[in-house]
């Protein structure tokens, strides 16, 4: 019993992720809000607190520089919230507004109480032993040498950061609302134009600039969808066409044959007629099946080191018997050249074009195939004097089932596949075939191998000159 089908991961839509994302934006502008409102605010509290102790502190010391010590009682019961110490250069405590004085510590290492006996002021922020507060303090040397402080409780960060809290947990609640209002619909208008494109006309919609690259590589994978399956109709046509032929002739020259029309005289013609149609059907099919493997890059041969000109050196033993038929002279030369490839499709490429050159030559013609090394790359050339080709045909040679000659084609029994099956190859040797051609006069093919070669060829051409066997 098949298992169910897993359920994949559910995603988030645009419109949650733009909800998100936009409360998310609230929350964290809002707390950073709240933090720098909280520091601006307590920053601004204890500058004024430090302002006025110093106002106080300078006022009280000029009236006591004047009028005695006597003037610091007299501030100290109207000054209310803010708390006046007086204490003698030695730190001994000898008034103070809160406190009683004899009960106080020695105050000779406070840190304003120390900067003011040397610089004339000092100031120190800090939580008071005596009240259990954060307290403010300003100190100020007077004429006599004693020190006379001002102090005052302050709101600690902790605390006012309390006291903020409420009126922004109320902003935050209105702003989340207002986002999730704003949000939803700024989210609709946004996906709305996504979910209206028109994907078989992708650069006929009107809509946001970042989905223009999308859009161009939507439209160029149509066309080249398109142009997939146009050449698979011509394809299939195309072999239907092709297989149908040969497939007639054989139906009907066996039911003469069934029938018992022929004359016995003519009963090999016949059957030499059916077994020439059956060998081209045979290799129609091998070569449709050669080039759907080359499409899906079915390759079971491994790429290694192969020497060009053997192979090509073995071509042209296994057609020379062909080149003589044709009165065709077939010539080779050349030097070892090395590639990394697919020897298989290597020596395909090379049969298939010195083939072609033979069968569309003249007779009495010639064929040279050359291998070796040049400026541009390891090559093989094959130049022929037979028919030419048009310069207006050239590009269209490589496409499946084309032929220059069609008459030339059928007799010689090409089945059109030739030349599709060494681009491909081509292809996946990092290889290109360029053509040059003249109406009339011949064509010269080269294969030419780009200069990707496997690591070990270098190693291995050193080995050979050493070994004094290299050509």
């Amino acid at each position: 019993m098949a298992g169910k089908p897993k359920c994949g991961k559910r995603k988030k839509s645009m419109r949650s992720r733009i909800q998100g994302s936009m409360l998310l934006l609230i929350l964290v502008t809002t707390v950073a809000s709240y933090a720098i409102a909280l520091l601006f605010v307590n920053y601004r509290i204890q500058k004024l607190a430090s302002d006025n102790l110093r106002y106080v502190a300078e006022y009280v010391a000029a009236a006591i520089n004047t009028n005695g010590d006597d003037s610091v009682v007299t501030f100290g019961n109207v000054e209310g919230s803010i708390r006046l110490t007086l204490i003698k250069a030695d730190g001994t405590v000898t008034y103070d507004t809160t406190e009683d004085a004899s009960a106080l510590d020695n105050h000779s290492t406070r840190p304003e109480v120390v900067a003011a006996r040397d610089n004339g002021t000092g100031s120190d922020i800090r939580k008071s032993d005596t009240v259990g507060m954060d307290m403010l303090y300003y100190a100020i040397r007077l004429d006599n040498g004693d020190i006379l402080r001002t102090s005052e409780s302050v709101t600690s960060v902790s605390r006012t950061a309390l006291e903020l809290l409420p009126p922004m947990l109320f902003i935050l609640l209105c702003l989340v609302i207002v986002a999730i209002i704003i949000s939803r619909y700024a989210s609709r208008r946004i996906v709305e134009p996504i979910n209206e494109l028109r994907l078989d006309e992708p650069l006929s919609n009107d809509t946001y600039e970042e989905l223009q690259p999308l859009l161009e590589r939507i439209d160029t994978q149509n066309r080249e969808k398109d142009a997939v399956a146009n050449m698979r109709k011509e394809f299939s046509a195309n072999v239907s066409h092709e297989l149908k032929t040969p497939l007639t002739t054989i139906s009907g020259y066996a039911e003469i044959m069934k029938d018992g029309i022929v004359k016995p005289k003519d009963v090999p013609q016949f059957s030499e007629r059916i077994y020439k149609e059956s060998q081209r059907l045979i290799a129609l099919i091998e070569d449709i099946i050669q080039l759907s493997k080359l499409d899906e890059g079915a390759v079971s041969e491994k790429k290694s080191v192969c020497d060009l000109f053997d192979i090509a050196k073995g071509t042209c033993e296994v057609l020379d018997q062909t080149a003589k038929n044709n009165h065709v002279k077939l010539t080779m030369s050349g030097e070892k050249t090395k590639v990394y490839g697919v020897p298989g499709l290597i020596r395909e490429m090379v049969y298939n074009i010195t083939e072609n050159a033979i069968k569309y030559n003249k007779p009495g013609g010639e064929v040279s195939v050359w291998v070796g090394e040049t400026l541009s790359g390891r090559k093989v050339i094959v130049s022929d004097t037979g028919i030419g080709i048009p310069a207006d045909q050239i590009d269209r040679i490589f496409e499946r089932f084309y032929r220059v000659d069609k008459s030339h084609s059928r007799e010689t029994g090409g089945t059109g596949l030739g030349l599709s099956i060494v681009k491909h190859a081509a292809e996946i040797n990092h290889a290109r075939v360029d053509v040059h051609s003249v109406l009339g006069e011949g064509t010269t093919m080269e294969i030419v191998f780009a200069d990707e070669t496997d690591p070990d060829i270098q190693v291995r051409e050193g080995e050979e000159k050493e070994d004094g066997t290299k050509q």
